[in-house]
């Protein structure tokens, strides 16, 4: 093994080495390990006090981080806050109580927050800034399991009623609230949906950056505001958890909190049964670059480590794993003292003084308030890293024994009428017994001594979190000369991709909203055409540019800046989804309307981050996906994985996604001038979807009044051939790169079959259904009225002929309109495995090539009878 203390330097006073060597060795041989393991802490704690710039551990030992002594005052009332921490408990059982007693199964959680509630109240009471806090409200990730404690609190307050909280998990009446954070269910109350687990500390980590972004680039004073995130100790189990963490620490995230509840439980059982997850997560985090705050003995420990002379009573607890401590948590104190104190006699005497009772007593670090608020103050005053706080709790605390710590507890729903009213003892709440058996809400009085605590405790803070505002102004529309050009269309062969990045340049240079577009590259932009923006705005890097880059004596060079514009994210799709989430709702997080434009490899989208799209959805966010290289023969030569013929299916599975495929330049820039007015003119929470192609080919002129087409999703490109005497009429349908397919099937039906064909661009099948759906139901809720026709019906009639759709996407995407098409409709797609080989050959092995096309319109004549079957087959 390499010596990691090896330095290159020559030792100058070898004599003053070998003293210190051989005075420790002497230490260690006639004290002991533990002394000399004391000293060896000591001197590490002096040298970074003196910052002699020595590495940090990655672990230390398993104690509190913040000694007895260093604690700061405690600024509140901790008897009047426990009072209140035990009404939120208590309504917040009730709550899932008396939902499940009505509605079996309906569902819901105890025991997370009953195992956080210290955790979250003294951030209530002392640390979370509101909305209206002259620096600005803090961005708060609520763990999801925990959401029942947070509508507790609510209802304290007076934001909730006791009928909302009755309608816990049933929504649809519309005074219902959902069962985790889902701003889409609960605008003006949740800010962030943090379930699925994983998704939320990754977006709390790019949250915090972006609130740098828009302070560097001086669109937004951010510096007093802080994003907190509450996690489960299980679920940094999930990849995500920690994929953004060495990004915080190189960008120097001090504005950001990780409060990770460690009550070594996840669904099924310990989190680490045979080790220590508070240790394990320890190291993660300083070995990335975080400040780590350990809280895992409450005060009553505070006496026993003093007399731990001999260090023996930390070696136990640095010994001890996970599931030792969670069977400790549920046995009887005298159990504690013969198999925790009792194998070493030191140990036994360090609790000689204590009864069984009093062991049972001795609280876990998280249930501590005074613990917990060091922990805090030191993270708010920590600068230059992100600080996690790793708090040591027991799952189901005050629950009663029979659900504490257990390894059935997270399933919990339901209490005994006997276990409720040990709880109600436990919390000292004057609820009669012949009441218990229907769990009823309690509360104190909005006048009441608690309620006034708590009321002005968050006026001074800013006013109530969780709490959701939009204060963001319309923003006006792009100058006319931002997409004038691409009506006009262009004899130069240039691909989607192209005039998309012709395009974004336009908007960063508008004077209304230039500064408001946000460019997201997941380190793709070369492959885009996109890496003139490094120059012209700079690629944004929170130190500044340090170095000279290697092409800095070229035009287009290589420039990052403090105030740069574009968020070029490396190589990771998460975390640019995580940016696009953070500028896609700064309308409402900071009342800062910003526009992203996401450009990434399509097929690496919604198949890789289709949970973080749902969860966009969720947080009403608003902005521009934009999958390049899209469709499964038009990336030639890459292949199976990167083929994508399928993104606009799994984009249509999210209700408010509103997804284009664009052939030509005037269609993008017509969608996205609307996506625009739609989302920051009109405040809809929408966002779009638009794939982009890298082939070349000529520009078309837009046709004299498509717009309105090209918005709902189709319209006539081009009519039919005049031809003198046709032998049957058709009609086909492209979108994207095939339209050239299908202009190409066109004249070769004309010029050798006689067959006159209509041309029509489908630039969205989803927005043609969700229209026809729409029409549907509307007749089907009024059959005494006129029957509605849906627009692909009306486009696509009866009459005009076979229909014959060319995609470079699966069938089952031009299917989704077919139930309402009346003619003969065939449809040709990409169904299957992509593969490399040249555009030519791939459009014929799947058969959406101008022959394929062109053979398909023929049948479809012959089918319906306006064609000899024989000439077709011919």
């Amino acid at each position: 093994m390499f010596d990691e203390f090896k330095h290159q330097l020559p030792d100058i006073d070898e004599t003053e080495t070998t003293d210190w060597v051989e005075s420790f060795d002497e230490v260690l041989d006639q004290e002991g390990e533990n002394r000399a393991r004391f000293l060896m802490f000591k001197l590490l704690k002096r040298a970074r006090q003196r910052q002699i710039g020595l590495p940090a551990l990655t672990q230390t030992r398993y104690i509190n981080t913040i000694s007895p002594e260093q604690e700061p005052y405690f600024p509140g009332d901790e008897v009047l806050e426990r009072r209140i921490r035990r009404l939120i408990r208590w309504n917040a059982v009730a709550m899932v109580l008396r939902a499940n007693n009505r509605f079996p199964g309906l569902g819901g959680h105890l025991a997370t927050y009953a195992s956080a509630a210290s955790l979250y109240e003294v951030g209530f009471n002392h640390f979370f800034q509101g909305k209206d806090h002259p620096g600005g409200g803090d961005q708060i990730y609520f763990q999801g399991h925990a959401a029942p404690g947070i509508y507790a609190r609510a209802f304290l307050e007076g934001r909730l009623d006791e009928d909302q909280l009755d309608h816990f998990r049933r929504e649809t009446g519309g005074r219902g609230l959902s069962s985790y954070p889902h701003p889409r269910l609960m605008p003006d109350f949740w800010e962030f949906p943090t379930v699925s687990m994983g998704l939320g500390p990754l977006a709390a980590i790019y949250q915090a950056r972006f609130n740098r972004y828009l302070a560097n680039r001086e669109i937004r004073d951010t510096s007093q505001q802080r994003v907190w995130a509450f996690l489960g100790d299980g679920e940094m189990d999930e990849p995500e958890s920690i994929a953004g963490i060495s990004l915080a620490a190189r960008e120097g995230l001090d504005n950001l909190t990780f409060v990770i509840n460690c009550n070594l439980q996840r669904l099924d059982g310990p989190v680490r049964g045979n080790s220590k997850v508070i240790q394990e997560l320890e190291g993660l985090f300083r070995g990335a670059g975080w400040n780590v705050i350990k809280v895992i003995w409450g005060r009553e420990w505070d006496d026993l480590l003093a007399r731990d002379v001999d260090g023996v009573l930390v070696e136990k607890m640095n010994e001890t794993v996970d599931g030792e401590f969670q069977k400790y948590s549920v046995s009887t104190g005298a159990y504690v003292r013969e198999q925790f104190f009792g194998p070493d006699p030191r140990l036994r005497r360090i609790v000689e003084h204590l009864s069984d009772d009093d062991l049972l007593k001795l609280r876990r670090g998280g249930h501590d308030y005074r613990k917990v608020y060091a922990a805090y103050k030191a993270a708010t005053e920590f600068r230059g890293m992100p600080t996690v706080v790793l708090a040591k709790t027991v799952k189901g605390w005050t629950l009663g024994r029979g659900v504490e710590a257990r390894n059935i507890t997270h399933q919990a729903k339901k209490l005994s009428e006997d276990e409720l009213r040990v709880f109600r003892d436990r919390l000292e709440l004057p609820i009669p017994d012949a009441k218990l058996k229907d769990a009823p809400y309690f509360h104190p009085g909005p006048d009441s001594e608690e309620v006034e605590y708590m009321r002005r405790r968050r006026a001074a803070l800013g006013g109530p979190v969780p709490r959701r505002v939009v204060r963001a102004k319309p923003l006006p529309a792009p100058g006319e000369n931002v997409d004038k050009e691409f009506a006009a269309g262009s004899t130069t062969a240039v691909s989607t991709t192209m005039v998309f990045t012709r395009l974004l340049r336009n908007l960063i240079r508008d004077p209304q909203i230039g500064r408001r577009i946000v460019p997201i590259i997941p380190d793709e932009a070369r492959t885009f055409g996109m890496d003139p923006l490094f120059k012209e705005v700079g690629i944004y890097a929170a130190q500044g540019q340090q170095y000279d880059p290697v092409d800095s004596d070229l035009v287009l060079s290589y420039r990052e800046a403090k105030n740069g514009q574009v968020l070029e994210e490396g190589i990771t799709e998460a975390g640019s989804m995580a940016s696009f989430q953070a500028a896609g709702t700064s309308y409402a997080t900071h009342g800062e309307p910003m526009v992203p434009f996401y450009i990434y490899y399509s097929m690496f989208g919604f198949q890789r981050t289709g949970d973080q799209a749902w969860a966009f959805g969720d947080q009403r966010g608003r902005g521009f996906m934009m999958g390049a290289t899209a469709g499964r023969t038009t990336l030639a030569g890459e292949g199976l994985q990167h083929d994508d013929g399928h993104s606009h299916i799994l984009a249509s599975t999210i209700p408010v996604i509103r997804a284009y495929d664009p052939a030509f330049a005037y269609e993008l820039a017509a969608i996205v001038r609307e996506g625009i007015g739609r989302m920051y003119g009109e405040g809809e929470d929408v966002f779009y979807y638009v794939s982009l192609y890298n082939e070349n080919y000529p520009q078309p002129p837009k046709p004299e009044g498509a717009d309105e087409g090209i918005v709902r999703g189709l319209y006539r490109f081009a009519a039919a051939p005049d031809l003198a005497k046709p032998r049957g009429r058709v009609r086909l349908v492209g979108s994207g790169s095939i339209m050239q397919q299908v202009i190409a099937a066109r004249d070769l039906l004309g010029e050798r079959f006689g067959i006159a064909a209509e041309v029509y661009s489908a630039t969205s099948f989803q927005q043609l259904r969700h229209e026809a759906l729409g029409v549907e139901r509307w007749n089907r809720l009024n059959p005494d009225q006129t029957a509605r026709v849906p627009y692909v019906a009306q486009v696509l009639g009866a009459d005009g002929g076979p229909i014959v759709v060319a995609t470079d996407w699966i069938r089952t995407l031009p299917d989704m309109v077919a139930p309402w098409i009346e003619a003969p409709y065939g449809v040709l797609g990409t169904d299957g495995f992509g593969r490399s080989d040249t555009r030519e050959n791939l459009r014929a092995h799947f058969e959406i090539d101008p022959p394929s096309i062109a053979a398909a319109a023929l049948s479809g004549l012959a089918r319906a009878g306006a064609l000899d079957p024989a000439a077709a087959a011919a």
